[in-house]
């Protein structure tokens, strides 16, 4: 594979690379006689044979589309146009088909002026490598976090994308907050009378929180425009997933903004709906005939990995104790469809490693309230007993994966601002019918760093690491170091799994390795 320009430290402490400025972009003018690539360009969803890819122009457009498996283009596959509108607010995306496996991708875009033909931008390249159909070794990122708590793009920029950038991953999982829509930024933040951060890139978007579709399309093009961002989009798929920054805080269909005032919008399921819309515009995520707005999915990444990516958001029932006794439209948390789907996909996979990606931990104890510290607002109740409420689906599920003989399931999570290594063992549990397993924790990217939060004892996790604020302070700056990812090798003779949780100075905090469970053929 190909590997990517590795910046110097003192590269990144100036707030970039040589590699990262080749890709960053000028100034959008309208004034401009050619189009203009407005946000760099994106993959994502990339499996043996296929991918997607996305790029967005500053005004109508007709995109024309390159791939080849050379950088230099040479003999380059032509596909069909499409174009830029409004519509999509000039953004673009298409789903790549029949391409060889196990082979470093380059696509190309150009956009032509649809009022004036002639009128061309200069290209804009980016690449992905497909997915191997042998066993070769896969290594993945993940986290999660993304500008939250008023920490913007400052003078030294996202820096933790160049840090996961630099280790060349396949592919990265953001595991969802991917944006803060109901976190407005100032241009500085002030502590004991002192300024600590300047939000030195900010837009009209970003100062209040998201209502129209364009405000919330606004969330997302601010993100875009962070060249650390933009350098590891043109080298690295991104595979997405959300949680609830993406629309309000803690947002269910019962979230009730009766007393936010920020808000003239009060409905929330018109703000999901609209932050949906904008969430499947502005990233690369396939859309699913079936439900086009569906966030949970499988992608295969050769025959020793499959991701299942949750969506613990979208079918859940209202905030609440959590202390029902049996499964309801209440207590749900998947939702009964896409818990029938992850048992289905999950028992039919043959892949080594069974990844699964939920925007949510298990065991964490996340409050809905956070003051009276009441009101599940993940999956446990932090009654530390059987399982109840919306850990009722994850003990269906747990115990399903046991009786269905189905090994290597991983856990991979992000949310609460912090990094953790966590193993889950029946033999300290209070439901205790399944089998041990791991779940690791990462994030914030680039937002405020809380934590550590409580462990329901429900499911028995151990505390294998925990990287967190220390002296009970809270919301720290990105400035203050801790900024988190995590990496993941498979590797493709042993088929062992070594997780490291990593910090944003490229510090290695936590490593192990898993051995799988191989079946004889």
């Amino acid at each position: 594979m190909t590997k990517l320009i590795r910046p110097s430290r003192r590269a990144i402490l100036a707030g970039g690379t040589a590699f990262a400025a080749g890709l960053a972009l000028p100034a959008i003018s309208r004034a401009s006689s050619r189009p203009v690539f407005t946000h760099g360009v994106q993959s994502g969803d990339v499996d043996t044979v296929s991918g997607m890819i996305w790029t967005r122009t500053d005004r109508p457009a007709r995109v024309m589309m390159e791939v080849s498996t050379t950088e230099s283009f040479a003999n380059p596959v032509a596909l069909a146009p499409l174009d830029a509108t409004p519509a999509s607010d000039q953004a673009i995306k298409r789903l790549i088909v029949g391409l060889p496996s196990d082979q470093d991708i380059f696509y190309r875009f150009v956009a032509h002026d649809l009022n004036d033909i002639n009128a061309a931008s200069d290209p804009i390249v980016g690449r992905f490598r497909t997915a191997p159909t042998s066993r070769r070794s896969v290594r993945f990122a993940w986290s999660g976090d993304t500008a939250g708590q008023g920490w913007g793009i400052d003078d030294e920029g996202m820096l933790t994308y160049t840090t996961m950038a630099s280790h060349s991953p396949d592919f990265f999982i953001h595991s969802g907050d991917t944006i803060y829509a109901d976190g407005p930024m100032q241009d500085e933040v002030e502590k004991d009378g002192q300024v600590i951060w300047k939000n030195t890139t900010l837009i009209d978007e970003k100062r209040k929180v998201a209502e129209t579709l364009d405000e919330f399309r606004g969330q997302w093009k601010y993100n875009l425009m962070d060249t650390h961002v933009q350098a590891m989009n043109a080298v690295a798929p991104t595979f997405f997933q959300w949680d609830d920054h993406e629309v309000v805080n803690n947002w269910s269909s019962a979230k009730d903004l009766t007393n936010d005032d920020r808000y003239t919008e009060k409905s929330v399921n018109v703000l999901q709906s609209r932050a949906a819309r904008a969430f499947h515009e502005m990233t690369p995520l396939r859309i699913a005939p079936s439900e086009p707005g569906r966030v949970y999915r499988k992608i295969s990444y050769g025959p020793m990995l499959d991701v299942f990516f949750l969506d613990l958001r979208s079918y859940r029932g209202p905030n609440g104790a959590s202390m029902e006794e049996e499964i309801t439209p209440e207590s749900r948390i998947l939702g009964a469809e896409q818990l029938a789907w992850l048992k289905r996909e999950l028992a039919g996979s043959s892949a080594t490693w069974k990844v699964i990606a939920s925007d949510m931990p298990i065991g964490l104890i996340v409050w809905d309230n956070w003051k009276e510290q009441a009101g599940a607002e993940a999956i446990s109740n932090g009654d530390h007993g059987s399982a109840k409420g919306r850990e009722l689906e994850i003990a269906d599920l747990l115990r399903f994966i046991k009786t269905a003989g189905i090994d290597n399931t991983v856990w991979f999570t992000a949310d609460v601002h912090y990094t953790a290594a966590h193993y889950y063992n029946p033999d300290k549990a209070a439901f205790q019918d399944f089998n041990p397993f791991w779940e690791f924790v990462s994030g914030p990217l680039h937002a405020g760093t809380f934590g550590p939060n409580k462990l329901d004892g429900t499911f028995g996790p151990e505390v294998k690491l925990v990287k967190a604020p220390e002296g009970g302070t809270f919301n720290l700056p990105p400035s203050d170091g801790l900024q988190f990812f995590g990496l993941v090798d498979i590797d493709g003779a042993t088929q062992q799994m070594t997780v490291r949780l990593m910090d944003r100075a490229d510090t290695e905090l936590y490593s192990v390795t898993l051995d799988p469970v191989l079946t004889a053929l």
